[in-house]
């Protein structure tokens, strides 16, 4: 996906769907053996969890990413990350539908201080879509692109560059909500900064812990918004709010602006 005029390549946390094609044969059979298919019937699989996953990233969707190193056995620069959809999290829906497995690298989503509870939840909807035989569960049974009928249990935390409602914070260092098309490529656009419609509360200052502080109480501070908030939360911890010039976006003028508001 491309934000200005950089482009990124993503790969899910905490999920894996089978490859498209024979180009790393190992980890195929390994995919194939996991949902008890062949070969070839994975390749299916994965070609399905693209043709989903286009269609998904067809509206405005959002990424969360720490810009952690996922290049594996690919020379192509990548990163983790995890994706919003105005559907809910990509790699919940691919479980939920058969398309990918709970597996992979593990850290806490956005909104949560661990892994466990998204593991947990992962392994549930894969539970289900086996259960339902769709996707890869139902390959032999002919059910490859049946869906699941059950309504998400996802929030969605921005569409269409707006932020919606969740209390929990965001656990990110990047956001970008560009818009991507069913087509090999993703549509450029231009990065966009998710900032609440509700006026800057008035705080004392020096009155925020810079390490403790919820993005509501980021995003009180005047020039933080919901993306800067969520880049100081992932830059955790500090030794003092001194160190906030270490954050991504915050220049001499901004930490000027903001630094009084911290103890």
């Amino acid at each position: 996906m491309s934000a200005g005029e950089k482009e990124y390549l993503f790969r899910l946390y905490l999920v894996d769907a089978p490859e498209t094609d024979e180009m790393t044969p190992r980890r195929l059979i390994e995919q194939a053996k996991y949902f008890s298919i062949t070969v070839p019937q994975a390749i299916e699989v994965g070609r399905a969890a693209k043709d989903f996953t286009q269609e998904k990233l067809s509206q405005p969707f959002t990424v969360f990413t720490h810009m952690s190193d996922a290049m594996g056995q690919s020379r192509l620069e990548r990163f983790y990350a995890f994706v919003e959809t105005k559907e809910g999290d990509l790699g919940e829906q691919l479980v939920r539908n058969g398309l990918a497995r709970s597996y992979g690298f593990k850290t806490a989503p956005p909104g949560l201080t661990s892994s466990r509870i998204e593991v947990e939840k992962l392994q549930q909807f894969e539970d289900e879509a086996k259960r339902e035989k769709i996707g890869a569960w139902g390959v032999n049974a002919g059910r490859l692109n049946a869906h699941s009928q059950m309504p998400s249990a996802f929030s969605s935390f921005v569409a269409d560059g707006k932020t919606r409602s969740r209390s929990a914070r965001a656990d990110s260092s990047a956001v970008f909500a560009p818009v991507a098309k069913p087509a090999e490529s993703i549509t450029r656009s231009s990065p966009v900064e998710a900032t609440g419609s509700h006026a800057k509360e008035k705080i004392p200052l020096g009155n925020i812990d810079i390490n403790t502080a919820t993005e509501k109480e980021l995003t009180t501070v005047p020039g933080i918004g919901h993306v800067m908030a969520a880049r100081i939360i992932a830059a955790r911890p500090f030794r003092s709010a001194d160190d906030l010039k270490k954050v991504s976006g915050i220049g001499d003028k901004k930490y000027a602006q903001t630094r009084p508001y911290f103890q």
